[in-house]
């Protein structure tokens, strides 16, 4: 149902105005505030629909909190600048001032200032990050949890993501700006991106139980776009290139279980919410009871309990 809203107020019905006017970035921000606001609410009725118990805060459960912030904003957004290496390493070649020099100059107050001020801007790299992430990880994935196991929820929750990038078509085919075809094959492209890149950050929130990590690698990939391959197939220095890119890929796939070890996050009730406490119970049925184990932080089964067991709130796996 979320991801069904979410898609509703992106694909905002009756406008003749493109996906970058003025208007339309104001009528989306309005929408997706909107959105943003209920949905805590759905999950909070449903913990108690559900009668989750142990029952974490609400904004625990929405990985809003700081118990491990620092390395939560930290770690994540390092893994993902380690994979785009390869894109990174070309800007830096490419950049006749010297990469550095050009975030620096991009951070100063000036550009910040005109950054702010463009609504493009906010949407791609605030209002976007923010409100998707929190739509279709914080809120969606505590849900789906207990209903798929977590493994399945990393991979459930980017095709609801995906699925609300598609209002791009409809605005490529009302404006006659490519083909049917070429429209269909970007669909699709754009639909694999997201849901890949959907599924890490899903994977960072489970493993990490904070919401800032997820917001900010989808707002640096939002910059980067990307990476543009084809063209560096075709410069003058792509074996270096080429060679930045494998070493990103290898040391992300290195890295990722390291970097978002529960440890280092200061597990709390949403990590126990999500899996690594075996004592988490949810009963949906007086009649008969069930608890959900987890074996790991990202498997779990339900095993039915006796009366005995239900007095104890445990069971011996």
């Amino acid at each position: 149902m979320l991801g069904v809203c979410m898609y509703g107020r992106i694909n905002y019905p009756g406008s003749d105005e493109y996906m970058d006017h003025p208007n339309t970035i104001k009528r989306r921000f309005t929408s997706v505030l909107c959105v943003s606001a209920v949905s805590p609410l759905i999950v909070f009725e449903w913990t108690h629909l559900m009668k989750v118990k142990p029952g974490p805060p609400l904004w625990t459960l929405l990985g809003i909190r700081l118990e491990g912030l620092v390395p939560a904003t930290l770690l994540p957004f390092a893994l993902i600048m380690v994979l785009f290496l390869g894109p990174l390493t070309q800007m830096a070649i490419e950049s006749q001032r010297g990469l550095f020099h050009d975030i620096k100059a991009s951070l100063n107050s000036q550009s910040l200032r005109k950054s702010v001020k463009d609504l493009r801007w906010l949407r791609n790299q605030v209002v976007a990050p923010l409100t998707e992430e929190f739509v279709f990880r914080a809120c969606m994935i505590p849900m789906l949890v207990p209903c798929t196991g977590p493994t399945a929820a990393i991979f459930i929750s980017p095709l609801f993501f995906g699925v609300a990038h598609f209002h791009h078509i409809i605005e490529q085919l009302r404006f006659g700006q490519d083909s049917v075809f070429e429209v269909l094959i970007s669909a699709a492209f754009q639909f694999a991106y997201t849901s890949v890149f959907g599924a890490y950050t899903a994977f960072i929130f489970i493993r990490t139980g904070h919401l800032v990590g997820p917001v900010l690698c989808h707002s640096f990939c939002n910059w980067m776009g990307f990476p543009p391959i084809g063209s560096v197939l075709e410069h003058p220095q792509r074996l270096g290139i080429l060679l930045s890119y494998q070493l990103g890929v290898l040391l992300f796939l290195g890295l990722l279980f390291p970097f978002t070890d529960p440890a280092f996050y200061e597990k709390s009730e949403l990590n126990t919410y999500l899996g690594s406490n075996p004592k988490l119970r949810i009963i949906s049925d007086p009649s008969p009871p069930t608890t959900i184990h987890f074996q790991s932080e990202i498997l779990y089964y339900l095993v039915p309990l006796s009366s005995a067991e239900v007095d104890s709130g445990s069971r011996k796996l």
